[in-house]
């Protein structure tokens, strides 16, 4: 799981700056929109629902407009409609990306999603051509210095959880999808700070960066990609050396 975790990390340490940003709160009211349009308004009965709202809370959206989304979404407030758009393409080098939208124009967001991976040396490609090669799985960040990783491991294993990996400041959880919440309430029961749970898709093989200017063309793609007000969720299936991202990232 090393490109996935390294991916999500850079992701996750961001997340605090780009909640600074208009646009990322309006990200996660569609978000919101979406699963409750589609689930309905209870995110006790819907995974995806107490995810996103998870999500914006964690970046401090406001209660009011959250609940303000839900209603958009179940139809008890008048709202924009968004579309959930999945496009599928290789950036530079091969890597697979594959980026999750929420559109209210599609045309527009795939001719501007075209142009992001044409810009970047990457191409477009078909539904499908990648999305073979990634399966959706829970994916928990557990917290904490010095944490004993045989005693969170059985607790994991215990709780239902698939794998365990560790990373700068704590563990990465891998978890089927609709066990996530259950998990995460275990955990948390047990006394472990689960810092973020989402939903994540996670490749089934990687592909290798071998150069410090590859690796930066990558992350500068992932970072257009990301910084695109439709885009809600990019995946790619690279693998770059820690010591590298730690490089370019300084």
């Amino acid at each position: 799981m090393a490109g996935h975790s390294k991916w999500a990390n850079i992701k996750h340490r961001k997340a605090a700056q780009d909640a600074k940003k208009g646009r990322e709160f309006q990200k996660h009211v569609r978000a919101i929109m979406v699963a409750a349009r589609e689930g309905g308004g209870d995110p006790s009965m819907k995974i995806r629902l107490k995810a996103a709202i998870d999500r914006a809370k964690a970046v401090n959206l406001p209660a009011d407009s959250i609940e303000k989304a839900v209603k958009k979404g179940t139809g008890d407030l008048e709202g924009v409609r968004y579309e959930e758009v999945v496009y599928e393409g290789y950036g530079s080098g091969g890597v697979a990306v594959l980026v999750e939208t929420l559109t209210d124009n599609k045309n527009r967001t795939a001719s501007e999603i075209r142009h992001l991976f044409s810009k970047n040396g990457g191409s477009l490609g078909e539904s499908g051509c990648v999305s073979w090669l990634f399966e959706r799985k829970g994916i928990l960040f557990v917290r904490g210095d010095d944490l004993d990783e045989d005693a969170l491991l059985s607790a994991c294993l215990e709780s239902g959880a698939e794998d365990l990996s560790k990373d700068a400041g704590g563990f990465t959880v891998t978890t089927n999808p609709s066990v996530l919440p259950d998990v995460r309430e275990k955990l948390e029961a047990l006394g472990y700070t689960v810092e973020k749970a989402e939903l994540d898709m996670i490749p089934g093989n990687y592909v290798a960066i071998r150069t410090k200017e590859d690796a930066a063309k990558i992350l500068r793609f992932m970072d257009a990609l990301e910084e695109h007000d439709d885009v809600q969720n990019v995946y790619a299936n690279f693998d770059i050396a820690d010591e590298m991202i730690e490089e370019i990232a300084g």
